[in-house]
């Protein structure tokens, strides 16, 4: 069969590699199909160009996916127009996927208009879809998928069993890809010449956030031998050299991560790397291993400073063990990300100061840091929350009349006025913002002093990335 997977535009300069469709068209392709890319984020064409494309070319499937964001939703909602709008639609199926449409499929079907909706882990379901759109198996025999069957019923198959051992999935179709495009997205501590791309070192996590929708349960690595391959093909394939661990959690535990680090050591990979970690297991010994494996940036989800609303979150953590962890990485010279959001359920307006000074304090400014409204997307504990409180109605509501920006609040779960959190937010992110721009400041004063004082010849210019 002929797939056309479209990458949505994301409205960036450069954007994030798609990891996910990228492992759905490896399996589609050594499924023996025919699979080509729309890469809508690289040329920001507009969706007609999208329907001109499908006009002009034959396809027997049409695959896009999102993640739950209220840009991508509406960017969905705007490319099935484009989608459905072809004179060739009724010779292909249209399907959807990703987070988004996964927390509420038949949702998703009636406003996109498409044919099915894949739910979960896709590899294998995507080749069987595929198959049942060939005629070698019945639709409703696939498992982790929703449609509508043609009596109009709405049908949802079982769950789709996980993978077990993730080391057999083939690796992202990256020579269907503009790789040169994506190598070029900056990353914390990456130097102008080096180029990046991410790479999954497990999926899922161990962690149940209630602001967190996660499809699957538990949380399954990848070997170190495997990972290791895939850095050295896009080493030596593609000269990447800064690698971006996208799963979850690299730092599932203290033995994981200390022996994926020795593994790195004696391979010699020779590239820098981030990752998402977790700050109770950010100790001194497992932090130095892993700047000694080439880590320079741990991304931290802390989201409060206040004890109370870490325990409703469910983060499994306190205020000492981040400020313990966070201390720690700075000691070793990784910088830490320090992400933080406010508004959980009864969270008091005092922790917004509190993470200002938090921020303040330990920050070292790799990144621009502000705080943002937490969010209650469709199929987290928090939006079910949201559901019982009446806070909302349904996932259309969230969508049309909730969410209409991630700096700006859906849900109010605290005691306050929207104004009173939105007047803390303002003056709080002006004060981090300020003192990011003196930080570049300095910095900036810092390079000119040693050009002309210290006769520095290694100087390349004022350049702007």
């Amino acid at each position: 069969m002929n797939i056309l997977m479209v990458v949505y535009d994301n409205d960036s300069y450069i954007s994030w590699f798609p990891q996910g469709l990228a492992y759905l068209a490896s399996a589609a392709r050594n499924a023996g199909h025919n699979v080509e890319v729309y890469q809508q984020d690289i040329y920001h064409w507009p969706d007609s160009h999208l329907t001109d494309y499908l006009n002009k070319h034959d396809f027997d499937v049409v695959e896009v996916s999102v993640i739950g964001g209220y840009y991508q939703y509406h960017k969905l909602l705007s490319l099935s127009e484009a989608i459905n709008a072809s004179s060739n639609r009724a010779r292909f199926q249209y399907t959807i996927g990703g987070h988004g449409p996964a927390a509420d499929p038949e949702y998703f079907l009636r406003k996109s208009g498409a044919d099915v909706v894949g739910i979960g882990e896709g590899e294998i379901t995507f080749v069987e879809l595929l198959e049942a759109f060939e005629g070698k198996r019945k639709l409703e025999e696939v498992k982790g998928i929703a449609f509508f069957n043609d009596s109009g019923a709405y049908i949802r198959t079982a769950p789709r069993e996980l993978i077990e051992d993730i080391d057999t999935i083939a690796w992202p179709a990256y020579d269907l890809f503009d790789m040169t495009y994506y190598s070029l997205l900056r990353l914390p501590n990456i130097k102008q010449n080096e180029r990046s791309m991410p790479v999954l070192s497990g999926r899922g996590c161990i962690f149940a956030c209630n602001f967190c929708y996660r499809m699957d349960k538990g949380f399954r690595p990848r070997s170190a031998k495997s990972i290791i391959e895939e850095i050295e093909f896009l080493r030596d394939t593609y000269n990447i050299r800064y690698v971006a661990f996208s799963d979850e959690l690299l730092m599932s535990s203290r033995q994981r991560t200390l022996d994926l680090c020795q593994a790195f050591i004696d391979a010699e990979l020779n590239v820098k790397w981030d990752c998402n970690g977790r700050l109770n297991f950010a100790d001194i010994d497992v932090l130095e291993k892993m700047k000694e494996a080439g880590c320079v940036f741990i991304n931290y989800g802390i989201e409060s400073l206040d004890n109370d609303t870490l325990r409703v979150m469910h983060k499994g953590l306190t205020r000492d063990m981040i400020i313990r962890g966070v201390e720690n990485t700075l000691k070793v010279g990784i910088s830490p990300g320090l992400n933080i959001i406010y508004g959980n359920i009864n969270e008091p307006l005092s922790a917004i100061d509190d993470a200002v000074e938090f921020l303040l304090k330990y920050d070292d400014h790799s990144q621009m840091r502000t705080i943002r409204p937490v969010t209650p997307y469709p199929g987290t504990e928090l939006f079910e929350y949201a559901l019982e409180h009446n806070l909302v109605e349904s996932t259309q509501d969230f969508y049309e009349n909730k969410h209409l920006n991630s700096d700006l609040i859906a849900v109010n779960f605290t005691k306050y006025t929207d104004e009173e959190v939105y007047d803390a937010l303002y003056h709080a992110n002006l004060r981090l913002i300020e003192r990011y721009q003196e930080i570049q400041r300095e910095n900036s004063e810092k390079i000119c002093r040693d050009l002309y004082y210290n006769k520095n010849a290694a100087f390349r210019g004022y350049r702007q990335t």
